[in-house]
């Protein structure tokens, strides 16, 4: 299985940010590939079987592209062929990273079937799709679907049809998202993930679609077994998504930080760790005398400190310390150990 216990599975989104160019297709992949991402994934539809042409532009990609082209317009300039995602899957092999792209239609999900990727990414938008989640699920391969604008309700009912169509609920991952670009982090509710998972006893992630890293680094921290995050070459470059894509060296930060959280999580264990060991002594105390003490006088309270270092007997034995005898002669500021009192 892609997605288990052991490593984060990220997935560097390059989505629609080729911008319909293989070029820029080819560089997002050598982008994804420096960046030591898991692996990089488009989009792959055609346009008329996915968009009225009467179909409104989102907010956010009004904002981003032109106002006065429709939707359908704008999603066409996007549009990569069948042949053109053959070569892209060639050009990821030779760079030994994993390709995966979203179908949006069912025609694209017979294509991408010819391509043997063994895992399919469903978007949010398909949520509700049930001729579309019928023909994924009865495939029996490995599933990660987002719930961008989900209810719990709504990803019951996609997650029980995925299941009833042949894939086994183990083979099946949830992504927490939200369909705002970017999206506010007061609209992130990431607390949400848990809620998913509490919910269903499915492995979860994250697909994020806010700005920076940090609540994907946060979701790593709260339990998430996959991050989706969408890069671009440059945030400057036209079209509907590069504005809320990481760049680049910000991709590297986030494929860096989430190794560092995967090992800071450790076992969950609490134990001294091999490097804190040697400071055990240094930084903890033990018993030590504040006064020259004679052969034979009984120990009191008044006779005792706790300093550094913390190689004889431990404070927590201090009270029975008192009212033992010394077997010799002790000086001040002396650390005090067994054999040198008799013990009571």
């Amino acid at each position: 299985m892609v997605v288990n216990k052991e490593k984060v599975f990220i997935i560097a989104e390059a989505g629609v940010n080729h911008n319909g160019s293989m070029k820029l297709a080819k560089e997002l992949i050598d982008a994804a590939v420096v960046a030591k991402v898991d692996a990089v994934k488009f989009q792959t539809f055609i346009a008329e079987n996915v968009i009225s042409k009467h179909a409104e532009k989102a907010d956010y990609q009004k904002s981003t592209t032109g106002k006065n082209e429709s939707q359908l317009e704008m999603v066409k300039k996007l549009q990569l062929s069948f042949d053109q995602f053959d070569e892209l899957k060639l050009y990821c092999e030779e760079k030994a990273i994993m390709f995966l792209s979203t179908p949006f239609d069912m025609q694209s999900i017979d294509f991408l079937r010819t391509m043997q990727m063994g895992l399919w990414k469903v978007p949010s938008g398909e949520i509700t799709n049930v001729p579309y989640l019928q023909k994924i699920g009865s495939f029996n391969e490995e599933i990660i679907f987002s719930t961008g604008m989900s209810t719990l309700g709504d990803i019951e009912n996609a997650l029980a049809i995925l299941i009833d169509s042949g894939t086994q609920k183990e083979n099946i991952t949830i992504l927490h998202c939200n369909t705002e670009y970017p999206t506010p982090m007061t609209d992130v509710n990431l607390n949400a993930m848990l809620t998913i998972k509490h919910a269903f006893g499915v492995n979860i992630g994250y697909s994020d679609h806010t700005l920076g890293i940090e609540v994907s680094v946060a979701a790593v921290a709260m339990g998430a077994r996959v991050i989706e995050k969408h890069f671009t070459i440059s945030n400057l470059l036209d079209g509907p998504d590069h504005k809320a894509s990481l760049e680049p060296n910000e991709l590297k930060n986030l494929v860096a930080s989430i190794r560092n959280i995967e090992q800071a999580m450790g076992t969950g264990i609490k134990l001294p760790t091999h490097s804190e060991k040697k400071n055990i002594n240094i930084a903890r105390k033990s018993i030590h005398l504040s006064r020259d003490i004679s052969i034979g006088e009984i120990l009191t309270l008044e006779d005792l400190v706790v300093k550094r270092p913390g190689n004889g007997i431990d404070p927590k034995f201090i009270y029975e310390i008192v009212g033992c005898l010394t077997k010799e002669n002790l000086l001040e500021d002396q650390q005090l150990h067994f054999n040198n009192i008799e013990w009571k």
